[in-house]
């Protein structure tokens, strides 16, 4: 397949011209800390506390930190002094009230920033505690006001929860056939057909609703297949294509994710460009806020759809495994035009090589193609699962937790929550079912 890649500014000269223009942002970090060792954050845990939210944040030692809010939309934003996060570490959260997402970047070169996106106001407050194992705390309590907590009556019910949007882009089309195979197959029309059959399985599926970015043999530019992600609302975007080399020997599917080059040079046109889109994208205001203060959460944002399209990524791999061979084994980066988005979860999943003889063949049978979408239902289906988003009929489903009494047994909670033991072992990584009291266990949604 072939595809186009935007140019522009490296990262660093991008930083350097906001820094001069909007200088005024730096008074929202602390002063530079040049010659202590930068503090880890370890890791994160969350607990409901009446009608608000407790957040943790462990590090490996003590270090200054500072807790604002931002309005419009409303986002309550931590920054850690001369820190940064351990390698290998998650800041993840569970479904929780209030919370949209939370999204984190290096910030000032020395600190970590971290942003939560609300669904309203709160009263942020925080305060740091020492551990006896030398290690620190960060505790955020979010409380909402008083009066943002009326009785609702049965008029103001909470609104139903939404179905997830994945927008299926099959590649090419048009005049544009993409890649042509030894038998004149083209990859225009064999994406098609899978993404066709990808939207059906998705129809069928409780809480998804499948949007396609074209239904017949339509040419469309990669910056509208964007648009159209965007305009519905999408929780990911899939686009789906056919590889081809001059090896006619190569085989296999890839899966890729949006390169950190190509990041930065979306985020330097965005910038560029429009003011209007940044608007839109970020929820800041960039004419009554620092253009710098606009550079930083558009890399949050950016580094929040990447982390997600990399897990989504992931998930599909392991799928595409079981139906024939990889190409790769890793998620690959690339700077393709439609991975762009800087706020939707985006990849380009290759399904085989239409230039292999062999797996044109497959390619043009109902049965293999089908296969294919099924391995891309399952990896989709997986992720959610995994990460459903607050207000989602899959967040309602998403796993619950268990705290072992004294004289339970596993059978039982298993029986209790209607789940099998084998699920219940793999939710919590139990190679036995011995448990103990006290003892913390996920419980996932029902066998299906």
């Amino acid at each position: 397949m072939s595809d186009s890649r935007a140019q522009g500014g490296r990262r660093g000269f991008l930083r350097h011209t906001l820094a001069v223009l909007g200088a005024g942002v730096a008074a929202l970090a602390g002063p530079p800390l040049l010659a202590a060792p930068a503090v880890q954050v370890e890791g994160l845990r969350a607990e409901r506390r009446g009608a608000g939210v407790r957040l943790v944040f462990t590090l490996s030692g003590p270090t200054e930190h500072k807790l604002f809010r931002l309005a419009n939309p409303e986002r309550v934003v931590i920054d850690f002094s001369h820190a940064r996060l351990r390698r290998g570490a998650r800041l993840a959260l569970p479904p929780l009230p209030g919370i949209r997402r939370l999204r984190h970047a290096p910030w000032q070169d020395h600190d970590l920033r971290v942003v939560l996106d609300l669904t309203g106001p709160v009263t942020p407050l925080s305060r740091l505690r020492r551990r006896a194992d030398g290690r620190s705390e960060v505790v955020v309590d979010l409380q909402p006001p008083a009066a943002s907590r009326p009785v609702k009556t049965l008029d103001e019910a909470a609104p139903p929860p939404r179905e997830l949007v994945v927008v299926i882009d099959p590649g090419h089309g048009g005049r544009d056939p993409g890649a042509i195979g030894q038998r004149g197959t083209r990859e225009k029309d064999i994406v098609l057909r899978i993404a066709r059959q990808l939207e059906a399985l998705l129809r069928r599926e409780p809480g998804f609703r499948p949007v396609l970015t074209r239904r017949d043999d339509t040419f469309l530019s990669l910056r509208e297949r964007i648009r159209r992600a965007r305009a519905a609302h999408a929780d990911l975007f899939i686009s789906i294509h056919a590889d081809a080399s001059p090896n006619r020997k190569a085989t296999g599917s890839s899966v890729y994710v949006l390169s950190e080059h190509g990041a930065s040079s979306e985020a330097a046109r965005l910038l560029a460009a429009s003011q209007n889109a940044v608007d839109e994208l970020i929820g800041v205001d960039v004419e009554q806020q620092d253009p710098m203060l606009a550079e930083v959460l558009l890399d949050l944002s950016q580094r929040h759809a990447i982390e997600a399209s990399h897990q989504v990524a992931s998930a599909l791999l392991r799928e595409l495994d079981k139906v024939g061979s990889v190409h790769s084994r890793r998620v690959e980066r690339a700077g393709f035009v439609v991975l762009k988005s800087p706020d939707v979860p985006s990849v380009l999943v290759e399904t085989a090589f239409i230039s292999n003889p062999r797996e044109e063949r497959r390619l043009l049978t109902r049965s293999h193609r089908r296969k294919i979408a099924k391995a891309l239902l399952r990896g989709i289906r997986a992720y959610f699962r995994a990460h459903p988003p607050e207000g989602s009929v899959l967040a309602g489903t998403a796993p619950r937790e268990h705290v072992i009494r004294p004289g339970e047994t596993l059978s039982a909670i298993a029986s209790r929550y209607r789940v099998s033991l084998r699920q219940l072992r793999r939710a919590n990584g139990l190679s036995s079912d011995l448990v103990r009291p006290g003892q913390r266990l996920r419980i996932p949604r029902h066998d299906t």
